[in-house]
């Protein structure tokens, strides 16, 4: 998965619900943040879900804020 925000965000999803694996909220976090780093909204969105939730980080307003902000600027619907 390594350079392939997908792939990542895909494992992401995977480590979060327990889809094939056991279920790993801090895996799962980082996932998500590999793949926000290469701009992909969707994990930018479910990283800042992590964020506001206590999801395998720990809670931090100010950077949920700022993840939703950025999958907002791409245009992601949630955000």
């Amino acid at each position: 998965a390594q350079g392939y925000p997908n792939a990542q965000y895909n494992l992401g999803v995977c480590s979060e619900r327990g889809m094939g694996v056991d279920v790993d909220l801090v895996k799962a976090a980082d996932y998500y943040r590999l793949a926000a780093a290469q701009g992909y909204p969707n994990a930018q969105y479910n990283l800042g879900v992590c964020s506001e939730r206590g999801m395998g980080v720990d809670v931090d307003l100010v950077k949920a804020a700022d993840y939703y902000r950025l999958a907002a600027a791409q245009g992601y619907p949630n955000a």
